[in-house]
């Protein structure tokens, strides 16, 4: 299996080389997430179905037509954002503070992020190599796992991407649909989608460190997301640009898992 983590990883290395090439080009960083994830797909669509000796089981195709589902949602969906002309605002503050060093930082920085990619395409290779024959319970509910996951990610995209067409919402903080539950529901799901992959990996293990392999990659997703690159500078940039409105959404809305929204707490008059 060392083969194939290594075929993987420089899949990967050279979808992000062709990212950097991308975003050079078009002065626009935005694009190398939509390589990113078309690269990640692609990477654990390959470890999914790479064959070990014998024919595809339906739980390989099942898992690489899952993750490529992801992708190609996720994908586009940047793709078509970046191709607005608006860059990221993390990749436009990472520009500002790297001055003339950017593309070279940029460079080593995406190879960061192709291994970030592999870590996640090991849970996908776990799962599809669940050695349990035929298609199971378990299957059926990554499946669903996966299927509520894109669903959601897809209807927070579109809710925030017709929240942004309207003038009169210029400057506004969203704070409506599933964006009134959580501040970040694309986050959520995308972590969500990612339990499909340990869902499916149920069944007898191939090693012992099978299931801490399979949970590695939703659990890596939700470090990413929550405390890395995810929330954290969106949120500054959000409350530089807000101020006042960003804050009082921060305290009805949760951060990541969605929660009915918090009423504003009365407050307290002076004391005599």
């Amino acid at each position: 299996m060392v083969g194939l983590s290594l075929a993987v990883l420089g899949l990967l290395a050279a979808a992000m080389a062709l990212a950097w090439a991308v975003q050079a080009w078009t002065r626009n960083a935005g694009w190398v997430d939509a390589c990113w994830s078309f690269g990640t797909a692609l990477g654990g669509a390959v470890a999914a179905v790479w064959p070990l000796g014998g024919p595809l089981s339906a739980r390989q195709m099942l898992v690489a037509l899952l993750v490529l589902a992801w992708g190609l949602r996720l994908g586009l969906h940047i793709a078509e954002r970046s191709a607005q002309g608006r860059e990221d605002v993390r990749y436009a503050r990472l520009r500002q503070e790297w001055g003339a060093a950017f593309q070279a930082r940029m460079f080593g920085f995406l190879m960061i992020q192709a291994a970030a990619g592999w870590v996640l395409t090991l849970s996908v290779q776990v799962a599809a190599r669940n050695p349990s024959p035929g298609l199971a319970w378990a299957d059926l509910i990554g499946l669903l796992l996966l299927g509520v996951a894109v669903l959601g990610e897809g209807v927070a995209d579109w809710q925030m991407r017709q929240f942004r067409r309207d003038p009169a919402n210029r400057g506004g903080v969203m704070r409506r649909g599933l964006w009134a539950w959580s501040r970040h529901p694309n986050y959520f799901f995308q972590t969500l989608g990612w339990l499909a992959y340990p869902v499916i990996a149920l069944g007898p293990p191939d090693s012992p460190w099978s299931g801490a392999v399979a949970l590695s990659g939703p659990a890596f997703m939700y470090v990413l997301l929550v405390h890395v690159s995810g929330i954290p500078p969106l949120e500054r940039e959000m409350l530089a640009s807000r101020g006042e409105a960003w804050r009082a959404y921060q305290r009805a809305t949760s951060a990541f898992f969605p929660l009915p929204p918090r009423k504003p707490q009365p407050s307290m008059s002076a004391q005599p």
